[in-house]
């Protein structure tokens, strides 16, 4: 019993009510803001390590963004990242944000096939697939099923077969070993299905993109249904995506 009141001492109530109202404590890093302020465009964008930075005018993909922060932290006063964990979306266009925009990211409905709602909105089985990735982002996957988060609430959960799913999440840039193992999972699952990429090296190939070591094929012959960025993902952030994408949360 003492054991119990010490941890709910420390870290306060572990349960979340509500996922898409919840507030990240700590240091998190959600979706970034560009002032219009004028700066060095050429020096910002050299700090980027994956070139999420563009100039003219200045904008910052967060498929390849890692969230390190150092372009925040040399140019306070052109970026700051916000609290906003709702970063996912199912237009890969909308994860470019824009200097002097200050708005979610939000979904392109007309990009959502009617059958994942009809078909997959009450009941949601996901095989993840590590494809290179660093545990990261799977550490995040599982987290989201944890007693803080319980996204199987909401009818979704992960399974061991790709033939008891409903689609796959990706985790990682997909390196040359493991391609074929990408497409035989998906291959196995039954339709209608779906895809999620779940992080930073699986949406852009993150720091990896220009390695001769990852195969990305795959993409380029399948439709992606939900981009989940963070450099790991955050549960919130990939549990508010699938609830958006089943059109079962605003």
């Amino acid at each position: 019993m003492f054991d119990n009141l010490k941890i709910l001492w420390h870290q306060g109530k572990q349960f979340i009510p509500d996922v898409t109202t919840a507030k990240v404590p700590g240091i998190f890093r959600g979706r970034p803001v560009i002032s219009d302020i004028k700066v060095d465009e050429l020096r910002l964008a050299e700090l980027c390590p994956t070139k999420a930075i563009s100039t003219n005018p200045v904008s910052i993909d967060l498929g390849k963004c890692t969230f390190c922060g150092e372009c925040a932290l040399q140019f306070p006063d052109k970026i700051t990242f916000t609290k906003d964990y709702k970063l996912s979306s199912n237009d890969r266009d909308r994860l470019v944000i824009k200097e002097g925009v200050d708005q979610p990211i939000g979904f392109n409905p007309d990009l959502i096939r009617s059958e994942i709602h009809h078909i997959l909105g009450r009941s949601l089985k996901l095989r993840s697939v590590s494809a290179g990735g660093d545990n990261s982002c799977e550490w995040e996957l599982n987290s989201s099923n944890n007693v803080q988060f319980d996204i199987s609430r909401f009818g979704i959960d992960f399974v061991a077969s790709p033939r008891h799913s409903d689609g796959i999440v990706i985790t990682g840039p997909i390196t040359a070993n493991m391609a074929e193992s990408v497409e035989r999972c998906y291959n196995a699952v039954p339709s209608p299905k779906i895809i999620i990429l779940a992080g930073t090296d699986a949406i852009s190939g993150g720091i990896f993109a220009d390695s001769p070591a990852i195969n990305r094929t795959f993409l380029s012959n399948h439709k992606v249904d939900l981009y989940v960025p963070g450099n790991p993902i955050h549960p919130l952030t990939f549990i508010n995506g699938v609830l958006s994408l089943l059109k079962k949360k605003g």
